[in-house]
C-alpha cells in the first residue's frame, strides 16, 4: 500500500496538460529607500517569479489516422514537451497565474505560454 507522507505529498500531484506549477518567491517588501510595501501592493505586480515544482506532460499531439478506418485501434495520446523543467527559476505573468494553497504552502499554477524566461541552474538547491 502507499502511503502519503509529508515528503511525499508533491510527487502524487499531477499537472495537467500545458500547465507548470510554480512556488513564488518571496516578495520584497520594502522600497530602495526603506520603505515598507503593504502586500497587496507586492502582489500586484505584473510580472513575478518562482521556483518550478512540476510540470505537465505538454501539448497534446493529434495522432494521424491510419489507412483501414474500420480497424479497432487503441488510441494513444503524444505530447509536445514543455520547454520548463522542474527546479529552474520562471518569470512569469501574474495576470495568468491560478493562486492556490496547498499543505500550508501557497503555489501558482501558470499556463506555459504565460512564462516569459527561464533560468536553469544545476546547483540552484543545493
Amino acid at each position: 500500500m502507499y502511503e502519503v507522507t509529508s515528503d511525499n505529498r508533491l510527487k502524487s500531484l499531477i499537472v495537467v496538460g500545458d500547465r507548470v506549477l510554480i512556488r513564488p518567491k518571496s516578495p520584497n517588501d520594502r522600497t530602495n529607500s526603506g520603505l515598507f510595501l503593504p502586500p497587496t501592493v507586492t502582489e500586484r505586480e505584473q510580472v513575478q517569479s518562482g521556483y518550478v515544482i512540476k510540470v505537465g506532460p505538454g501539448y497534446p499531439i493529434p495522432v494521424a489516422a491510419e489507412d483501414e478506418p474500420w480497424k479497432e485501434t487503441e488510441e494513444k495520446v503524444k505530447y509536445m514537451p514543455l520547454q520548463s523543467k522542474e527546479g529552474d527559476v520562471a518569470i512569469y505573468l501574474q495576470r495568468n497565474a491560478i493562486d492556490l494553497e496547498y499543505d500550508g504552502q501557497k503555489y501558482v499554477i501558470v499556463p506555459q505560454s504565460s512564462i516569459l524566461m527561464l533560468e536553469r541552474s544545476e546547483d540552484l538547491f543545493d
